[in-house]
């Protein structure tokens, strides 16, 4: 005790010491911060793509009877139509069809106004995208678990089947009389 109260001061070269000792473990708890960041960036991106994987296929599992009580028969459904075409990459989320008519599915956890436009500006190119489709009647869908009654009825006014997935199941929430609009 009696030697540290009798302690000379630091000299210039033990604080410069000091300071050089001190950046050095910043820079290394900032790399440990950024790799800790990229990890729990990973983390969410997967959990997020698995929770839009199981909403895509609770629409999916019940989506073919759904169309059929609305008149549209479908033969076949397809997930994740993924390319790149003119530039520009696309993705729809599910798409039945029967040769004739073609709906174009797109499921949000939570279904924004703001994703409704994004998707008819991208149901607008489908043909662009997949040209195989040109002159078949295509509708288009939007399917979520949360939403506002607003975005909803926004859906439903441009012609957009609103299917809603509840629980282990999902249903089309347009009222019987609802016809959709023709995107193609």
């Amino acid at each position: 005790m009696e030697n540290e109260l009798h302690r000379q001061p630091a000299t210039p070269e033990e604080i410069w010491a000091i300071l050089r000792e001190v950046s050095k473990e910043q820079r290394k708890l900032s790399r440990q911060q950024k790799q800790t960041d990229r990890q729990m960036k990973k983390l969410a991106g997967l959990f997020t793509s698995q929770w839009g994987a199981l909403v895509e296929s609770l629409v999916e599992g019940d989506l073919v009877p759904l169309l059929q009580a609305r008149g549209i028969t479908v033969r076949y459904t397809h997930t994740r139509m993924r390319g790149r075409r003119n530039g520009e990459h696309y993705e729809f989320d599910i798409l039945a069809e029967n040769g004739e008519e073609v709906v174009v599915v797109e499921v949000k956890t939570t279904l924004r106004a703001e994703d409704v436009a994004q998707f008819l500006e991208k149901l607008g190119k489908f043909t662009v995208y997949a040209p195989g489709y040109q002159g078949k009647k295509i509708y288009g869908a939007v399917a979520y678990l949360k939403t506002d009654a607003s975005v909803v009825a926004h859906a439903e006014r441009q012609g957009l089947f609103v299917i809603r997935a509840t629980g282990n199941s999902a249903s089309i929430i347009n009222d019987a009389g609802f016809r959709p609009r023709v995107f193609g």
